[in-house]
């Protein structure tokens, strides 16, 4: 691990994407690039005289969003040649490392060096760069997302300068800048916030009820360092309860019965009907913070393969209300959902991130790969949402108009706007998707 993260990224055989001489797709597969023109520069000076000599492009990490906020019709620059370069440094209690080094990677370097990160997301195959980029996130009413643990970026400018914005130096733009949608730059080294490493252990509950969350919320959720819920939507009931216990070095007793749940008897994945063989190990044995904090191993298969992805984040105080909104539209959802996952976020301060200063509940909807139907079922969730000024994850599939992003981010999208035209005046990282809904063009 220690050569493979200093040497530069190795695509594993299950993270290898659709590609033919004439398309790149994402990895759901669910979308095709506008174009298959990838550059794949060794070092950061190689970077810089990319930049330089563009008029258009966009980067392209591990290619996990579901939308088009990554796509071009120009060109693409990969960076996964990039040396990875981890440096510790345990004064500061910080790690700086290449962009294009995925979760999974870093955290197996680190804690082996002795250190953890606050969180990870449900996948360890995602890039930091990238996961930091959209505000992606695990749980934890306490844990803020990934995008919390950036202490500094650098990164490339339109201009081919390079700039480094902290978060002890540089305040507000630092701010501005980390959930920065790919929009100012090429980010080329990011240093996150570490602490010494930790055990986790991992129970599942199955069966509980809606009621009881109702009546329960804020207790359910902070049962443990990390909670999930997943439901289909029948009959008002989560089919699994994910806790996650930090450990710290103190034995946790779980009880049998949860709020009406029971203990699950054996490993499970979200989605009843498939193998728990990718998952994370469960049935509360203890285990270092990266092999429990995600859902799935780093060395299989995500998830459900072919799918699509939706998310959308309220205030956690109108949680309840939000998904029994959402519940009403169980008939029209069901058919056509794998399976949904509720967590919790904590607070953040960047501009563009879905929990800008108010702790947040994610509604996260894994979908069959049938998008015709998805499609039209978006706008109605969107509706229902929207007395909760319900935000989307910028990564996922979403239908809401520049108007109604505008109303939810209100004058942080104003000053977002000036922080990327002051680094990118002429747009060339701009594609369709910031145009639609972030310049409204």
């Amino acid at each position: 691990m220690s050569s493979t993260a200093m040497a530069g990224i190795v695509l594993s055989p299950a993270m290898s994407w659709s590609q033919t001489d004439d398309t790149l797709t994402n990895w759901a597969g669910n979308l095709t690039y506008s174009t298959n023109k990838l550059t794949n520069p060794a070092t950061v000076q190689d970077v810089q005289r990319f930049v330089t000599n563009q008029s258009q492009f966009k980067v392209l990490g591990t290619r996990h969003c579901f939308n088009n906020i990554a796509d071009s019709k120009h060109q693409f620059l990969n960076l996964s040649n990039l040396p990875a370069d981890i440096e510790i440094n345990a004064a500061s209690h910080t790690v700086t490392l290449g962009s294009a080094v995925r979760y999974g990677q870093l955290a197996d370097y680190l804690h082996q060096q002795g250190y953890g990160l606050h969180n990870l997301a449900s996948l360890p195959h995602i890039s930091v760069a990238g996961s930091t980029a959209t505000a992606t996130h695990g749980s934890g009413i306490h844990n803020g997302n990934l995008s919390s643990a950036v202490a500094a970026l650098e990164f490339i400018t339109a201009a081919g300068k390079t700039v480094t914005l902290s978060r002890e130096k540089n305040g507000d733009e630092f701010l501005a800048s980390v959930v920065h949608l790919g929009a100012i730059g090429v980010v080329t080294r990011v240093t996150l916030d570490i602490q010494p490493t930790y055990q986790v252990r991992q129970d599942i509950y199955e069966n509980l009820s809606f009621n009881e969350l109702e009546h329960n919320f804020d207790a359910i959720m902070g049962a443990g360092y990390s909670v999930s819920l997943f439901t289909d939507w029948t009959n008002k009931n989560f089919s699994e309860v994910w806790i996650k216990s930090r450990l710290d070095g103190k034995p946790i007793t779980l009880p049998t019965n949860f709020y009406g749940a029971t203990a699950a008897t054996k490993n499970l994945h979200p989605i009843v009907a498939i193998s728990a063989e990718n998952c994370t190990e469960q049935m509360g044995v203890p285990g270092p913070w990266h092999e429990r904090l995600p859902h799935f191993k780093m060395g299989f298969t995500p998830s459900s393969g072919k799918e699509l992805q939706t998310e959308y984040f309220v205030p956690r105080e109108h949680a309840f209300e939000a998904i029994s909104a959402v519940e009403t539209l169980h008939e029209q959802i069901t058919p056509h959902l794998l399976i949904t996952e509720i967590r919790t976020i904590d607070a953040d301060n960047f501009l563009m991130s879905p929990c800008y200063k108010q702790p947040s509940t994610a509604i996260h909807f894994t979908w069959k790969p049938e998008w015709p139907e998805v499609s039209k079922l978006l706008p109605l969730i969107e509706a229902q949402l929207s007395p909760f000024f319900a935000a989307p994850h910028w990564g996922k599939l979403f239908t809401m108009p520049h108007e109604r992003l505008k109303t939810i981010y209100g004058s942080r999208l104003t000053k977002f706007q000036q922080l990327v035209k002051h680094y990118d005046p002429a747009g060339k990282f701009t594609n369709e998707f910031l145009k639609r809904n972030i310049w409204g063009v």
